[in-house]
């Protein structure tokens, strides 16, 4: 008889009867989040810009995407980041850096890489293509579909933990 798999919860105090695989859950997260926080500022590093923090290196992919140029708003909804000046802060890091181009259009100022943070998101994509795809596919243990429902699965619960956090304000 095999015996029940013990869960492995962040907070053992806040765990319910009833809901022990969300604290599993969230302790997977945090564990995640910290290790990939780490992945993307040690691969960023590896492309050529080790001064970049996690969340620069997220705006930068965000700046980059589609090459097309974005208000500080459109990047904040993108990323879920609720305090502006954050990002902000990392937008003009990676303009001091001449990674991205900062435009104004009227009132509002808009963000496009440059030729040089072009070619920086694609020397990460080279060096994540090395150290991460080809390791993931040569283990052969976590199948394409089975990331993509995982993902899925994040995205759904990303809003049922930002409706949890607009209710917790009214509290």
């Amino acid at each position: 008889m095999n015996a029940p798999r013990k869960k492995i919860v962040s907070s053992a105090h806040l765990v319910a009867e009833d809901a022990a695989e969300l604290s599993e859950f969230e302790y997977g997260l945090m564990v995640s989040a910290s290790a990939f926080n780490r992945w993307m500022t040690r691969c960023m590093a590896a492309a050529g810009a080790p001064e970049l923090s996690a969340l620069d290196v997220m705006v930068m992919h965000t700046v980059n995407h589609r090459t097309r140029a974005k208000r500080l708003a459109d990047i904040c909804f993108t990323l879920n980041v609720e305090d502006t000046h954050l990002v902000n802060y990392a937008l003009k890091k990676l303009v001091k850096a001449g990674f991205v181009v900062a435009t104004k259009q009227g009132k509002e100022a808009h963000y496009d890489a440059s030729d040089e943070g072009r070619a920086l998101c694609q020397r990460y994509r080279e060096v994540r293509e090395a150290c991460l795809t080809e390791t993931v596919s040569a283990l052969g243990s976590i199948e394409n579909e089975e990331v993509g429902r995982a993902a899925s699965v994040l995205r759904a619960l990303s809003g049922l933990y930002d409706q949890a956090a607009r209710a917790a304000t009214s509290l």
